[in-house]
C-alpha cells in the first residue's frame, strides 16, 4: 500500500533535489490509474471546465462541480496527495469567502491541500486560508482564471520587466504563508531563480525542468484533449485515436452481424431451453 505524502515530504524531496511528479485527475478511475502509477500529488484542476465539460476556458467552473470531482478522485486515490482547485469567484470576492469555500474543500471533498491563482493581490485570501489551518499552493505566471485580462493565454514572464514581476509576485506568495507554489507558462531562466530563492517547493507547469516538480494536465498526456496542445506538453500516448478506432470497430461488427457473438451471451440452464419453447407453443 503506497504512504500518502505530507507538506513535510515535499520539503524534504525539494532539499534532497528529488523531483515531485503531480497530475491532473478528475474522475475516479483516471485517480486509480494516478496512483497506481506512484504519482506523488494529483490536482483535480479547474482545467475539468474544458477536459471534462467542454467549456471554452476555467470560468464557468463552479465550486459544486469542483468538489464532485475531489470527491470522486479521492475516493479513486485515498493514499495520494490530492490538491482541490479553487474556481473562479470562489476566493475573489473576500477573505470569508475563500475561508468559507476552501473549507468546503476539505470538508466534502477530504482534499489535502487547495490552490488558488494570483500572486500579490490575493496575498490576504492566501494569510486567510493559512491561518484557518489549511494548506495552500499559490499559482503565478499565467493563470487562465486571469487571462482575458493577460491578453490571453500567453506565456508571461518574457522582458526582464516583466520577469521581475512575476518574482515580485512569487515572494508574495511565500511571505504570505503559501507551503507550494505552481509556476506556469514562464521562461525556465526566471522559474529556476524562483525555485532556488523560494524556501517552498515550486513546481512548473510549461516553465522548464529546473523546478522541484512537474505538473501536466493528465488529458494532454494521454492525448485525449483534441482542442488544442500547449507547446510545453508532452504526449505520451494518444488514446483519442485508440478510442475513436476502437468505436468505429465496434460499429462496423454490429452493422455486420460480427456482435454479438455466442460467448458474449447469456444462456439458459441445462433442459430450460426446451421447457420454455414448449411453453410458448400456441
Amino acid at each position: 500500500m503506497a504512504v500518502k505524502k505530507a507538506i513535510h515530504d515535499f520539503y524534504r524531496m525539494k532539499e534532497a533535489g528529488e523531483k515531485v511528479t503531480w497530475l491532473t485527475a478528475y474522475d475516479f478511475p483516471t485517480a486509480r490509474f494516478a496512483e497506481a502509477a506512484g504519482l506523488d500529488m494529483i490536482l483535480v484542476g479547474d482545467s475539468l471546465g474544458m477536459c471534462v465539460y467542454g467549456y471554452r476556458g476555467t470560468v464557468p467552473v463552479t465550486m459544486d462541480q469542483c468538489i464532485g470531482h475531489c470527491d470522486a478522485v479521492r475516493r479513486g486515490a485515498p493514499d495520494t496527495f490530492v490538491v482541490g482547485d479553487m474556481p473562479f469567484m470562489s476566493y475573489q470576492t473576500s477573505d470569508e469567502d475563500a475561508v468559507r469555500n476552501a473549507g468546503r474543500f476539505l470538508k466534502e471533498a477530504d482534499v489535502d491541500a487547495v490552490k488558488l491563482e494570483g500572486g500579490t493581490r490575493v496575498v490576504s485570501r492566501i494569510r486567510s486560508l493559512v491561518d484557518a489551518g489549511m494548506v495552500v499552493i499559490g499559482h503565478i505566471g499565467l493563470t487562465p482564471q486571469s487571462s482575458g485580462a493577460l491578453g490571453g493565454h500567453k506565456a508571461q514572464g518574457r522582458t526582464a520587466k516583466d520577469a521581475a514581476l512575476v518574482v515580485e509576485d512569487a515572494l508574495a506568495v511565500q511571505r504570505a504563508g503559501a507551503h507550494m507554489l505552481l509556476v506556469e507558462a514562464v521562461p525556465p531562466e526566471v522559474a529556476r531563480y524562483i525555485a532556488q530563492t523560494l524556501t517552498i517547493p515550486v513546481f512548473s507547469i510549461g516553465a522548464g525542468k529546473d523546478c522541484d516538480g512537474q505538473l501536466l494536465i493528465v488529458s494532454d498526456l494521454i492525448g485525449q484533449f483534441q482542442a488544442f496542445t500547449p507547446k510545453f506538453v508532452k504526449k505520451y500516448c494518444d488514446v483519442a485515436s485508440i478510442i475513436t478506432q476502437a468505436m468505429r470497430d465496434y460499429c462496423a461488427d454490429v452493422r455486420e452481424g460480427r456482435f454479438p457473438e455466442d460467448q458474449h451471451c447469456y444462456h439458459m440452464m441445462d433442459g430450460e431451453k426446451e421447457k420454455f419453447l414448449a411453453r410458448m407453443k400456441p
